[in-house]
């Protein structure tokens, strides 16, 4: 199915579904790790993951989001 989807429909999906959906899930792993386990390599790498998405979201003019 998504071949036939038009090239620009596909970018649209992903910049507005799926990439502040793998922001949000990394984040939440790297919060969830760092319950359990205190802050550690892992932890913050998805920690700084998430931010990453945030960060080009409010670039591209997005609002800040409540955590």
């Amino acid at each position: 199915m998504w071949l036939f989807l038009t090239r620009r429909f596909r970018m649209w999906v992903i910049l507005t579904v799926l990439a502040p959906l793998a922001t949000k899930v990394l984040r939440g792993l790297g919060e969830t790790l760092q319950r359990r386990n205190g802050p550690n390599a892992v932890s913050n790498g998805l920690l700084k993951a998430g931010d990453l998405g945030e960060k080009a979201r409010l670039k591209l003019g997005g609002k800040r989001r409540r955590r």
